[in-house]
């Protein structure tokens, strides 16, 4: 496969987190836009990008874009791609999702309808057929319009990046592994210090925490939707992506990393996910309240996604939950805290006022993502 354009999406406002984990992957970066990454890349790149990045939702093949004000100009710009490049004359294609910002076309059925009967029509020249089986591999495609121009991809990934594999259940407004991971990468948090969770859930800030000190890649274990192209994707290049993957994990890798909740049940759920993660060893996980939140060391990290009233029934108890926080918060307070939540007060009953605050959606959930620095550790003294 030639050089192409790669599009990497992620959650609004954490564009800086993934541009980092492409550039550290090698890859040029051509464009930053709300929500999204485009790089430049190969064959070699999309088995890397799916297998490697940790924050991106899905890696997105740009077939092409062009400016459409009418569903005309749509047909006719759609027909122009070089479709027969990509989708053999077996391929099973349809538009996944179309999505419209600031356009005069935002229909999305009459978007998808559009876009297939003009690949169908640029393939009937190409090879010379007037039906398609369709029986081959998948192409799901997926059209972005915004302010009228067109970006049109395939998809390579299939199920969203987000779903690594180790995660079965999920308590209230789940955080998605992609999210977390990119928090994570906000801080300044590395494996050499103490990271604790106490309200941990199902483990995922704890999990992710664990893969990246242990430097195990999110996608190692799955399967992407492009490993069946193999016409442009040979299977030895999936191959090679997973053993780099390998060699390249630490397997003797020490943490401090600790997970803490009020309920046994989801203690239990955290500790599978984090076996089936592979991290169970670098994790310990334990029932306790955040009232008892303490620790002996100096100079940790606190990253958490506290409840913050997802059910109506659960508003009353918010005040005294954020209390205790805050009490706990002056307890460590040599430590960093950083917590992700929807609760507008909660600076108020924390007891103070966050040195950075970021809003975050979480789904369709707008959160804020709250940072209270410690002071820096003393620099060790070179032996």
């Amino acid at each position: 496969m030639k050089k192409i354009e790669l599009v990497a999406p992620c959650h609004f406002g954490l564009e800086s987190v993934l541009k980092k984990e492409i550039y550290n992957l090698g890859y040029e970066i051509l464009r930053v836009e709300d929500g999204r990454v485009t790089f430049e890349g190969d064959a070699e790149a999309v088995c890397r990008a799916n297998v490697f990045l940790r924050t991106t939702e899905r890696v997105l093949l740009k077939v092409g874009q062009f400016h459409a004000e009418t569903f005309e100009e749509l047909f006719q710009g759609i027909k122009r791609l070089e479709w027969e490049q990509y989708l053999p004359a077996d391929a099973k294609f349809w538009v996944k999702k179309a999505s419209s910002v600031k356009s005069k076309l935002f229909s999305p059925s009459d978007i998808q309808s559009i876009v297939k009967k003009a690949i169908v029509e640029r393939l009937k020249g190409t090879y010379h057929k007037s039906w398609f089986e369709e029986d081959g591999a998948l192409f799901p495609i997926r059209i972005f319009l915004m302010k009228d121009e067109v970006t049109v991809t395939i998809d390579t990934s299939g199920e969203s990046l987000h779903k690594r594999g180790y995660r079965t259940m999920a308590g209230a407004a789940p955080l998605s592994e992609t999210l977390a991971s990119a928090l994570l990468m906000l801080t300044p948090w590395n494996k050499e210090r103490i990271l604790v969770d106490p309200f941990c859930g199902s483990g995922t800030f704890l999990i992710e925490a664990a893969m990246i000190a242990a430097n195990i890649a999110p996608g190692m274990k799955r399967s992407f939707q492009a490993q069946q192209w193999e016409h442009l994707i040979g299977k030895s290049l999936w191959r090679e992506a997973v053993e780099e993957a390998k060699e390249l994990m630490d397997r003797n890798v020490e943490t401090d990393l600790q997970g803490y909740d009020i309920d046994g049940s989801v203690i239990k759920t955290a500790r599978e996910n984090a076996k089936r993660a592979g991290v169970a060893g670098l994790i310990h996980f334990q029932e306790r309240p955040v009232s008892k939140l303490s620790h002996p060391k100096k100079y940790g990290f606190v990253v958490t996604n506290p409840p913050y009233g997802e059910r109506l029934e659960d508003k009353d108890a918010l005040p005294e939950l954020y209390r205790q926080i805050g009490d706990a918060m002056r307890n460590l307070d040599t430590w960093s805290v950083y917590l992700i939540t929807g609760y507008e007060d909660a600076e108020k009953y924390i007891g103070r006022k966050a040195d950075k605050n970021r809003k975050i959606y979480n789904g369709m959930i707008k959160t804020y993502f709250y940072q209270f620095s410690g002071p820096k550790p003393p620099k060790r003294k070179q032996q």
